[in-house]
């Protein structure tokens, strides 16, 4: 199926001096930057009639059309993956992901991701980019997850979230007792050594989180943050940024920290634990087709509540 084109349109004064790629990915945010560059190389845009250059600088007022191409069929293979389809409808499927599932294939992980388990659970995914994936959890992160059915539902979710109209809010374990919640406003970009990691830096992209104190424990604190953007690791980094990494967490944590005193169901579940104490709980969000705002839920899984349950025991006044 081909994408409508958008119709011709003049450029605003306010870009006047501006990149086009950069224009074009503001003027059609439903688009990534990195579409936009391709699009222009292959000669799908038109300025004032005439193919345009990525590095073109726009004076304003140039008449801008755009040819965006026919989705790609996916040639990742469909396999049989285990994960909850939590609802189900002719725009979106609603994904539990099972923590230490991977969402897109990818070097390290060519296959048996999320994305080919839905190409297994519904075949006309592989007409659309990413398979309907319009946002990630990262594969030690459990919990719930958006997928659309059609290319509409597809730019509507995709629109929602970059209105910060989608509501995703997550329980997390962290090391250390936070005074209290806060709005953790940094900007988020890849450390310039270490490239797995990303860092907070004043290269980076705006990034925003909110966090609130669920339940205090000795050394611990169980926390819901709800995300305004979405960066890489977001959640992760601007916790370890503010001292108070996620129990768990292979890459911004260190070694686990085990509280004087702590009893052994807990000196065991946190050596146990080994990926980030991260669920993705709740998501909400407006349906593509009726304009509903639709709620979703899911508990976090047993190791992630085995977790919280030796941190409460450990918590309790000793007899």
């Amino acid at each position: 199926m081909r994408e409508q084109n958008p119709p011709p349109f003049e450029v605003p004064a306010q870009f006047a001096g501006t990149r086009i790629d950069k224009a074009l990915a503001a003027l059609l945010p439903e688009h990534s930057r990195a579409e936009m560059q391709q699009w222009l190389k292959r000669g799908l845009v038109l300025v004032d009639g005439e193919h345009a250059k990525q590095s073109y600088q726009l004076r304003g007022g140039e008449n801008l059309e755009v040819f965006p191409p026919s989705p790609q069929p996916s040639d990742s293979p469909a396999q049989q993956v285990d994960f909850e389809i939590v609802a189900r409808d002719e725009d979106l499927l609603i994904i539990n992901k099972p923590a230490g599932l991977v969402v897109h294939p990818g070097a390290g992980q060519p296959d048996r991701t999320l994305l080919n388990g839905l190409l297994h659970a519904d075949d006309e995914l592989r007409t659309l980019p990413r398979a309907g994936i319009v946002h990630r959890l990262d594969k030690g992160t459990s919990g719930l997850l958006a997928v659309a059915r059609n290319e509409n539902a597809r730019r509507d979710l995709i629109a929602q979230l970059q209105a910060h109209d989608m509501t995703r809010r997550y329980s997390a374990v962290v090391s250390g007792v936070p005074v209290a919640g806060e709005c953790i406003d940094q900007p988020v970009g890849r450390h310039r050594r270490e490239r797995l990691r990303m860092c907070v830096t004043p290269r980076g992209k705006p990034a925003v989180t909110h966090v609130r104190v669920e339940r205090k424990y000795r050394n611990h604190c169980l926390i819901r943050a709800e995300l305004e953007t979405g960066r890489t690791h977001q959640i992760r980094v601007h916790l370890s940024w503010r001292g108070f990494p996620l129990v768990g967490d292979p890459l911004y944590a260190g070694r686990a920290r085990v509280p004087a005193g702590a009893s052994e169901k807990l000196r065991a579940a946190l050596a146990k634990f080994k990926r980030q104490a991260l669920h993705a709980a709740h998501l909400s969000l407006r349906h593509p087709r009726s304009g509903e705002v639709m709620r979703w839920e899911r508990p976090p899984p047993e190791d992630f509540q085995k977790l919280v349950d030796a941190l409460e025991e450990d918590s309790r006044p000793k007899k």
